[in-house]
């Protein structure tokens, strides 16, 4: 891809330096300390123990010889040893670690730096201004009580427990019960709408649902108890429902167990060794067809990486203060809670990042001493608009790094974080994906950060921008692809016994490369700039829906012919476009009549956030032969792309249906 075709023009010229090491301290921190030790304990060829790209080139040419370092460094506790590192290197396939058994929960919970009995585990705040300080004490006998709970309902190895349930104690409590025992963990924020939930949630058939009795935001209280009593009836496999009483600690539902008794019993907490590969949770991403994929991560992979990511790549130790603004509906609720891996205390938030303003969390960053403060980019670009200042407002001397993510950060949030926020500041822009619960390109305390981009790729991640016909390009647009595999890639999709539906996700394009889906641009720098998705996922405020979730709303209205959502944020856009949703309709509808219910729908069944910007209605939805919606076609369309170049009228069912999007987009 050219920029001509992005719109986005390529700079070849370094661009402004916005936050550099201290010569003085970066030898002292944690990356470096793991350079000099992979130097003199395994004779690695280093250098320089702050020379970054030294360090990266030697991690993903010898797979084997860094994910045993990282394992050895960080003291990963293995109950049966690995018979290898890698033992086939097949993507997909690739085998980690085989023959090793282990337990996530038993890294979070088993004393030592930073998780002695008095050290804090968990500050959680409410945007109410509910606070709670929980300590590891504490913690580990909450979920002893929590696993006894799961035990008495017959949870064991490879079972489900899921959760509808914010960002809280009594949710990492619940997670952390289930890991231990092997089971297998799914949540979904309170504010989901119930089919979304359910079509989430029934695929992989749990036998434990955790649920709160509402939640709140905006100041403003949910009660979800119908929601809640509907998925108990639309899910057979469930042997117990346990309520929490967030809003209301007396709230009762029929038919479920209060949270105070499930986790009355006092247990030993125990911890059952797992295959490396042995699923820990479920997580979900969207296609442009069926359901959303259940994506499985295992334990061994999601150890290794988050202590990678947490200890090397953040710099984060024991006591160190760790926040980022999530709901557990985002892959960014587990990374925070490997904060517990290293000891770090979780600065857990629930609520609304703008309530009562937006300089609610700057508040909680000061008072809670923050380290390592993580948002998304649309909250720094609303604070920008807003005029605030944080750094003038109150003490951020804690913060050595601001992480953002969900969305491209733009030179000015750049600019505007290190003016108003604090030079000290690294300004740690990072991507990744559900896909693999991870980071594949970020920063590292002893890399510079230039104005508009992500510093460099992590360690352990071979991040190519690749044209189409495979050429590896520098200074150019392409799409974002992984040359080699990492420990955290899905150990499978659910329900995808032949491995087909994984395969087609990320392989078709490039056979035995992973395809993410972005569109990239590696700088001679080693930096990367991210352009924004090249599929059809709709990303609204971080939260990312698949289209079908969508269509399986509107379509399902009585004068709705067909539908075709796109997510006009374009390529490098500073700012989140429109959500467009384009209809056709049945003789004798019109959209006067079906936009009220279906913007109502919408906000109930998914989210509020995925409310389309306008409804248009056109005569026919653009096809494919074999009857996908051309959904990317059309939003590249729309960015400005010539039609030829977009798609191939001769691939098309009706290629006359495309005149109304030309139309729109001035062609």
């Amino acid at each position: 891809m050219t920029s001509a075709e992005t719109g986005t023009a390529l700079e070849t010229d370094s661009p402004e330096t916005v936050w550099r090491p201290d010569p003085a301290t970066a030898p002292d921190t944690e990356i470096a300390h793991f350079a000099a030790w992979v130097r003199d304990e395994r004779g690695v060829e280093i250098g320089d123990v702050t020379d970054y790209a030294a360090l990266h080139d030697w991690s993903v040419r010898d797979l084997d010889g860094f994910w045993s370092a990282v394992a050895e460094y960080s003291g990963v506790l293995f109950h049966d040893k690995p018979t290898a590192t890698l033992g086939s290197r097949e993507m997909p396939g690739a085998e980690w670690f085989p023959g090793s058994t282990l337990n996530y929960a038993e890294h979070s919970l088993t004393p030592g730096p930073g998780r002695a009995d008095d050290d804090v585990a968990i500050q959680f705040v409410r945007e109410d201004g509910l606070e709670r300080t929980v300590t590891h004490a504490e913690l580990r006998d909450q979920v002893g009580r929590a696993r006894a709970g799961l035990v008495r309902a017959g949870v064991g190895k490879g079972d489900r427990v899921v959760a509808l349930a914010p960002n809280s104690v009594e949710t990492l409590v619940a997670f952390l019960a289930a890991a231990s025992l092997g089971a297998i963990w799914s949540s979904c924020s309170p504010d989901f709408g119930a089919r979304a939930v359910h079509d989430r949630f029934a695929q992989i058939e749990p036998a434990v649902l955790v649920a709160v009795d509402g939640y709140r935001y905006g100041g403003k209280a949910y009660d979800i108890r119908e929601n809640v009593a509907a998925l108990r009836g639309q899910m057979p496999s469930l042997r117990e429902t346990v309520l929490v009483g967030y809003l209301d600690p007396d709230a009762t539902l029929d038919g479920t167990t209060p949270w105070a008794e499930f986790t009355a019993e006092h247990a030993p907490l125990e911890f059952t060794p797992v295959p490396f590969d042995h699923p820990l949770w479920v997580l979900y991403s969207s296609g442009t067809t069926g359901l959303p994929k259940g994506i499985v991560h295992g334990h061994g992979g999601i150890v290794l990486e988050h202590l990678k990511a947490m200890r090397l790549q953040q710099g984060l130790g024991p006591g160190d203060r760790f926040f980022w603004f999530t709901t557990t509906g985002w892959m960014m609720w587990n990374f925070l809670i490997g904060g517990l891996l290293v000891g770090a205390t979780l600065v857990m938030f629930d609520g609304s990042p703008g309530y009562p303003d937006l300089g609610a969390l700057w508040k909680l960053a000061a008072k809670h001493r923050v380290k390592l403060f993580g948002v998304s980019a649309p909250y720094v670009q609303s604070c920008l608009k807003a005029g605030l200042r944080p750094g003038d407002e109150h003490d951020l001397s804690s913060m050595a790094a601001l992480g953002s993510t969900g969305a491209p950060l733009s030179s000015e949030g750049f600019r505007w974080i290190a003016d108003a926020a604090g030079k000290h500041i690294q300004i740690c822009s990072v991507s990744g994906g559900t896909d693999v619960c991870a980071a594949f390109l970020g920063s590292a305390p002893t890399v510079p950060v230039w104005l508009g981009e992500l510093s460099c790729a992590a360690l352990g991640a071979d991040v190519r921008s690749l044209g189409e016909d495979g050429t590896d390009l520098l200074d150019d647009v392409g799409e974002l692809v992984i040359t080699t595999p990492m420990p955290s890639m899905p150990v499978m999709f659910w329900n995808d016994p032949d491995g087909s539906r994984l395969r087609e996700a990320y392989y078709e394009d490039f056979p035995g490369r992973w395809r993410h889906g972005d569109w990239v641009r590696r700088t001679p720098r080693n930096s990367y700039v991210i352009y924004g998705r090249s599929d059809s996922t709709l990303n609204r405020g971080g939260v990312r829906m698949g289209t079908a979730d969508f269509y399986a709303v509107v379509e399902a209205f009585d004068g709705v012919a067909d539908s075709l959502v796109i997510d006009t944020t374009s390529l490098g856009a500073k700012e989140e476009g429109s959500l467009l949703c384009f209809l056709v309709l049945d003789a004798g509808a019109s959209l006067e009549q079906v936009e009220p219910e279906l913007r109502k729908a919408l906000r109930k069944e998914l989210s509020p956030r995925h409310v389309p910007d306008r409804f248009i209605v056109v005569d026919a939805v653009p096809r494919t032969l074999n009857g996908k919606k051309c959904e990317v076609p059309v939003k590249k369309i729309l960015a400005g792309t010539a039609p030829e170049k977009a798609v191939s009228t001769g691939a098309l069912q009706n290629p006359d249906s495309l005149a109304p999007f030309l139309d729109l987009a001035g062609r």
